[in-house]
């Protein structure tokens, strides 16, 4: 019959041949549960772990660059290589860090290569339009740095949403033309197969407005989540008390005939011994209503037999001390000031400061004159282990230099 399969077809589909591959296999289960790979929950979880440790490193950026640093709501997807060459400009930077500490695995940040140069220039003590020319290993050491301190801030917010210590070691940044990548393993080998994929807008005042990526293995989502989820479980309630036995309520006066528990019958035979009872009333109730919920009436001490002792008079006066006597401290005498008197202490002299970028401190060589913050023939300052103590002038005694104190600082 026309449309149906034949029992070869049959037998085709549910035996595979064998040329079919183990990779070829593992490929195509994974393409048919790629929906699958990630859950509604976890990429919830994982949005919001990115978008608060992104919140700080965007933070740290603004803090090197000098600029307003914005990183939206991330988006998270799980897609497979072919998927991000086709959604990404080439060529970009691919800084790749790994946990060394608190998580297992690693992670990769693509940024496009402009970008790259501008946040570069940026911290150079640029104005972030000195873009033109070929990358170079200035830019990709410049961008490690800041990846390095944006991805420490991160993990530090990381830290403290799974109550673990996190650690990364330094990025490596890599010029990479993805079209041009015939075996994406030897970037990560997690991108052979499918990974999650976090991706963010990213604004650097007005001159990237661009987007970043974060890119981890799927094996790694399901273990932050795990984490992010038992950090975040409610400790468990403490077992409550046992209620002591005097504060178990008693019966409803209601039945004033009801039977006492066994205990309760020896405290009121051990208690109301020679008092007296109420009209009505059980033997055992004698005593077994006082200081445990009896009425009112129940607690008259005339209907008990029992009178309470006098009330003794009780004289109450402020207390007096002793004035407090200022002791010196057997250390502070001047007599154990030998004590110190052996300790060594490093003196420094300091002829001046300034500040200089790192534009500026590249180009040093050989020969290169530094000014400095102090004029010529002004007293330079001496300090003892760091701490500023004295001023004085620059002396030649023999074949080295000097200092004469011209003024002890109080």
């Amino acid at each position: 019959m026309d449309g149906l399969l034949s029992q070869e077809e049959i037998n085709a589909l549910f035996n595979a041949t064998d040329d079919d591959t183990t990779e070829e296999k593992d490929n195509a289960a994974a393409s048919a549960g790629n929906a699958e790979i990630l859950s509604n929950e976890e990429k919830d979880a994982i949005g919001e772990i990115s978008n608060i440790s992104m919140g700080s490193s965007a933070t740290t950026l603004a803090a090197l660059v000098n600029q307003k640093v914005d990183i939206s709501t991330p988006s998270v997807s799980v897609v497979n290589w072919e998927q991000l060459v086709n959604s990404y400009d080439k060529p970009c930077i691919f800084i790749q860090i790994l946990y060394k500490e608190g998580l297992d695995g690693n992670n990769i940040l693509i940024l496009k290569e402009n970008d790259v140069k501008v946040i570069a220039d940026l911290m150079m003590g640029g104005d972030g339009t000195n873009t033109a020319g070929d990358l170079s290993d200035l830019h990709l050491s410049a961008i490690s740095e800041a990846m390095n301190q944006m991805m420490g801030s991160a993990s530090t917010s990381i830290s403290s949403m799974i109550e673990a210590k996190v650690d990364i070691t330094p990025p490596d940044a890599t010029f990479i033309d993805m079209t041009n990548v015939e075996d994406a393993g030897k970037i990560a080998s997690f991108l052979t197969k499918d990974f999650v994929k976090v991706s963010f807008k990213m604004t650097v005042g007005d001159l990237v407005d661009s987007e970043l990526m974060q890119l981890y293995p799927v094996e790694f989502a399901h273990n932050l989540y795990r984490k992010f989820v038992g950090g975040d479980e409610p400790a468990p309630a403490a077992a409550p008390e046992p209620t002591p036995a005097a504060s178990t309520p008693t019966q409803p006066q209601s039945a004033p005939q009801a039977a006492a528990a066994p205990n309760q019958n020896m405290a009121g035979m051990g208690m109301g011994m020679g008092m007296g009872q109420q009209p009505g009333m059980m033997p055992n109730q004698g005593m077994m209503g006082y200081g445990m919920g009896m009425m009112p009436q129940q607690m008259q001490m005339p209907q008990m037999g029992f009178a309470m002792p006098p009330q003794q008079e009780v004289n109450v006066a402020p207390a007096q001390f002793q004035p407090f006597m200022q002791v010196q401290s057997p250390l502070l005498q001047t007599e154990n000031i030998d004590l110190l008197l052996d300790v060594p202490l490093e003196v420094s002299v300091e002829l001046g400061r300034t500040s200089r970028t790192i534009r500026e401190i590249l180009d040093f060589a050989p020969g290169t004159v530094v000014e400095l913050n102090r004029l010529a023939g002004e007293p330079i300052d001496v300090l003892v282990n760091g701490k500023y103590v004295a001023k004085g002038e620059v002396v030649v005694i023999g074949e080295s230099f000097g200092i004469r104190i011209t003024e002890v600082i109080k």
